[in-house]
């Protein structure tokens, strides 16, 4: 409901972008034409794109322009997730089949260059460099965050800093991204542009962390994943990073025993989360995640009252207030 609330101010415009994003998607190959009508036929909340429109809203107005942002910033978050799934052997996404485990590697990964390819030439065509050069930042980030991510993954050595490093390149840096563009597609303020850049990246720290809180309070029905997975996936995240920090270097040695364990089992992830909500790493990540989403707020002083202001305002707040 309260996804409905923050694009309200949006709803037309919405619709519309996403009658544009599949006109954009269609090609004359029907294997093509094929996946991508399953890919579309669930697309979760589409709060990227939304997070372009307001932003252009608030900007100045939603245009064509903002529509060829939105979809740019779209089909490249389809094809990483799709690209990701290739590489994390993943089954499912969002609840559905992924297009790896229904039609097979090589397919996914050239769908994912496909969808890519299909997002920079919306912008070449259109000569929208500048969201060109704002996707193209974000997609260095992204896959500089993730390597950092593998590289410090395996000596377990990460500490609070690396740990923001690496999530605001994996996952602020694409909402950073989104809010840019949406600036640019609207106005010619380099002021604006930047203050929304910044909002998103706020934005996308302060989701990220919340994500992070889930895996040691989660249940698989309601956010799609069981508490614990990343832990199993040897991901060292803020609340433990904290944890760590609280205790003395033989309570993090045995934590870490059970890290390096090839197979984690049931009862070891249990110890884990009890040893970061004992040591306060679960509430530490929820303070840090509202300082960021304040952060966001703030930021958005700068431009006059409106219902998109609003919205954004209302979408900081949820990214750290939701259950999902």
């Amino acid at each position: 409901m309260l996804v409905k609330e923050i694009t309200k101010p949006i709803e037309v415009q919405l619709k519309e972008f996403n009658v544009f994003f599949k006109k954009m998607m269609k090609s004359d190959v029907s294997l093509l034409n094929l996946i991508i009508s399953y890919l579309t036929r669930k697309r979760g909340k589409q709060i990227r794109p939304a997070m372009v429109l307001l932003s252009a809203e608030l900007c100045g107005g939603i245009s064509e322009r903002s529509y060829i942002g939105a979809s740019m910033v779209e089909l490249l978050h389809t094809a990483t997730l799709i690209h990701d799934d290739v590489v994390d052997e993943s089954k499912e996404r969002r609840g559905m089949a992924s297009v790896n485990a229904i039609w097979n590697n090589k397919i996914a990964v050239l769908i994912g260059d496909y969808l890519l390819a299909k997002g920079l030439l919306a912008a070449i065509d259109k000569e929208e460099f500048g969201f060109l050069k704002a996707t193209s930042h974000a997609v260095r980030r992204m896959s500089e965050g993730e390597l950092l991510q593998i590289q410090k993954s395996k000596d377990f050595n990460i500490n609070e800093a690396t740990y923001f490093r690496i999530i605001t390149d994996k996952t602020a840096s694409l909402m950073a991204a989104c809010c840019e563009i949406g600036a640019i597609s609207a106005s010619d303020n380099p002021d604006y542009h930047k203050a929304m850049k910044d909002y998103g990246e706020l934005v996308g720290t302060a989701f990220q962390i919340q994500d992070d809180i889930f895996d040691y309070e989660s249940h698989s029905s309601t956010i799609g994943k069981p508490v614990g997975n990343d832990l199993r996936e040897k991901k060292i995240t803020l609340p433990l990073i904290y944890s760590f920090s609280k205790v003395s270097r033989k309570s993090s040695k045995e934590i870490l025993t059970i890290m390096k364990k090839k197979k984690i089992k049931k009862d070891e992830i249990k110890k884990i989360i009890s040893f970061v909500r004992d040591n306060g790493g679960i509430d530490y990540s929820r303070v840090k995640a509202k300082e960021f989403s304040s952060r966001a707020v703030d930021i958005l002083t700068i431009f006059k009252e409106s219902p998109a202001k609003n919205s954004l305002t209302i979408l900081s707040e949820f990214v750290v207030d939701r259950n999902l």
